[in-house]
């Protein structure tokens, strides 16, 4: 429901298209009754009919107009109050009664202006009773409408919300992709192919037979939303592999997890950025490299818990994992299985940082 201050849900009733329809609905019921008048038996004459017809139009706009500034009261009332829904109905009802009401009084008011007549109990009820059937059936089909647009407009909302979701997947997704086959890597691995084809041609092959099952690995994730835990680490041992024939001592790695849960679904590229991660904010900064461990785990809700962890030089206070990598990480998990995944970065002891994904039982089904 939209959040509108009183002034805007009454202004919402109470304006001039609402004032129109009122009028041009009671001048269509009077020109009803009119006919009805005029085709009776011995009825009156034609100058008379139209006389009956502006008369009964005003009567008829009177109590039209009471309805309409008694329903934009309740809705000023209703609004930004978290009412319950009996209350709500108590006051619409009462609205529509009490401007019905308010209504009837003012053309018996008006009509005893014009010539003395007597107030008849029976005619004041069936009057009442008539505009509050009318305001009744008006005002739940107001309602009606307005739940409607709002209905169409929370789906286009979340149409646009999704396909501005899908687009910042797919880009977290060949950023992920770039991170990993970005041009400097690529040509500073075929470089140290060239040059080790030139002084040790074994280990040149080596690097070479490498790269290309990294490629083969890497590039059908340009075309897929989803991996699996295999998938991921089979990308993640040819990218390290890579890394380790460039920085020779300086990057040793582990990666261990159990087959069950090898079929692990997950979203692409995850893993390989938060390698990524580790080895361009903790390892490469440090003269000495470092040792990479990645491990899966089984976790106590049944699902799968993920760790990247490395001994670098860490991260401060300030930084605490807020990468636009991470983020869009973050982002992709949700997407993929709501608050069930996470992302968590925590601090290692003496130094180096250990990323945690957590995924819900659902990725094993």
């Amino acid at each position: 429901m939209e959040d509108l201050s009183p002034l805007q849900a009454f202004r919402r009733i109470c304006n001039l298209r609402m004032l129109a329809a009122v009028y041009y609905f009671c001048l269509l019921y009077a020109f009803s009754r009119s006919l009805s008048w005029f085709g009776e038996e011995g009825g009156a004459s034609l100058a008379d009919a139209l006389f009956e017809l502006v008369r009964f139009s005003r009567q008829c706009l009177l109590t039209g107009l009471s309805l309409l500034l008694a329903v934009g009261l309740a809705e000023a009332l209703l609004a930004r109050r978290r009412w319950p829904l009996p209350a709500q109905l108590a006051v619409q009802a009462l609205a529509v009664g009490g401007g019905a009401a308010v209504g009837t009084w003012l053309r018996y008011a008006v009509s005893a202006m014009e010539k003395a007549m007597p107030f008849k109990l029976g005619w004041a009820l069936s009057t009442m009773a008539v505009w509050m059937l009318l305001g009744g059936l008006a005002y739940a089909l107001l309602l009606i409408s307005r739940q409607q647009r709002e209905g169409r407009d929370r789906l286009a909302r979340l149409f646009r919300e999704r396909e501005a979701l899908k687009t910042q997947q797919t880009e977290a997704q060949l950023s992920a992709l770039n991170a990993q086959i970005e041009p400097h890597f690529l040509f500073n691995t075929l470089a140290n192919v060239k040059r080790l084809y030139e002084t040790q041609p074994e280990r040149g092959r080596n690097m070479l037979v490498a790269l290309i099952a990294y490629l083969r690995a890497a590039l059908p994730g340009m075309r897929r939303h989803e991996s699996t835990l295999a998938d991921e680490l089979e990308l993640v041992r040819h990218y390290l592999a890579i890394l380790q024939m460039r920085m020779g001592e300086r990057l040793s790695f582990d990666i261990a997890a159990p087959p069950e849960l090898l079929s692990a679904h997950l979203p692409t590229l995850v893993l390989p950025t938060l390698v990524e991660n580790a080895i361009k904010h903790g390892l490469s900064p440090l003269p000495e490299g470092g040792r990479i461990e990645i491990s899966a785990h089984h976790a106590g809700n049944g699902g799968v818990s993920i760790e990247v962890k490395d001994n670098g030089q860490g991260f401060g206070a300030a930084s605490g994992g807020a990468g636009v990598g991470l983020a869009n990480t973050r982002a992709r998990l949700a997407a993929r299985f709501g608050d069930a995944a996470s992302l968590e970065l925590e601090a290692v002891l003496p130094r180096g940082v250990v990323a945690r994904v957590r995924l819900p039982a659902e990725a094993l089904a």
